[in-house]
């Protein structure tokens, strides 16, 4: 397999420029994929990365072996621990990353579910959600263009993997999508609305969360079926967008009794 001994390898440069800028990542349409989990979890669903790139201190674990098994030599660059430190601030005991193509999935159909995120601009919100969104069985997930980019680094980091068991439609004017949507579109508000618990989840179903300070948009919220809100009865005043996320997600396969996918 290829190594790169010297900061001016092109390939190498090519990779520091994608983990140091998220305007490169978007122009090129690619992302950077941090350590085993991520990359296998890549791998699953859509075949080898672009480019494995792999530190020579990692190359006797054990999950690095199976990467390296299903990855053509001629994509997978070798370095030096040195090289390593100069592609930013990666953590030494990381390893390897990988390159790929961030998926672009053609929308041919509405889905039976469906979750909406309008502005959740925190990478670790973002991140979470989704990771919940493919845990819960969510088909397609659809972002305005106030959210932040699905494919960066952090996001990636807090979706452990998420993002490659849905549909993800970035930069989507959610006003459009709802007011064409047909199904049962239900809008999750911080108060005011109809217990989630006792609202009507049916499907095909559709989800709209928004985030922390402004909410959903308002018409989001009017093309809405149902406005749902989750009981607090602490007290307290809100949950997180993440949070809030994960329990209107669960409550859908509660009360669905949506069975579990095949792995």
């Amino acid at each position: 397999m290829p190594r790169a001994t010297s900061r001016e390898n092109p390939r190498l440069k090519a990779v520091a420029r994608l983990i140091a800028s998220s305007r490169e990542r978007r122009k090129t349409g690619r992302c950077v994929l941090e350590g085993e989990h991520l990359i296998a979890a890549y791998c699953a669903r859509h075949g080898a990365p672009e480019t494995l790139v792999v530190c020579d201190a990692a190359l006797d674990r054990p999950d690095v072996k199976m990467l390296l098994g299903h990855v053509p030599p001629m994509d997978t660059l070798l370095i030096a621990a040195d090289r390593w430190m100069d592609l930013g601030q990666l953590p030494p005991a990381l390893g390897v990353l990988a390159i790929v193509t961030a998926p672009s999935p053609v929308l041919r159909s509405v889905a039976d579910f469906c979750l909406l995120l309008d502005a959740v601009q925190d990478p670790g919100n973002l991140g979470s959600i989704l990771r919940s969104a493919a845990a819960a069985g969510v088909d397609q997930v659809f972002l305005s263009s106030g959210c932040a980019f699905a494919w960066s680094p952090k996001v990636l980091r807090a979706g452990q993997g998420g993002h490659f068991h849905l549909d993800i439609f970035e930069n989507v004017d959610l006003s459009v999508w709802a007011g064409e949507y047909q199904g049962n579109l239900v809008a999750a508000v911080p108060a005011g609305g109809q217990s989630l618990f006792s609202a009507d989840l049916s499907a095909p179903l559709a989800v709209a969360i928004g985030n922390e300070g402004a909410g959903l948009s308002d018409s989001v919220r009017a093309a809405a079926r149902a406005r749902v809100t989750i009981p607090m009865p602490g007290g307290f005043e809100s949950l997180n967008a993440a949070a809030a996320a994960a329990v209107c997600l669960f409550e859908c396969v509660r009360r669905r009794g949506r069975a579990a996918r095949p792995t």
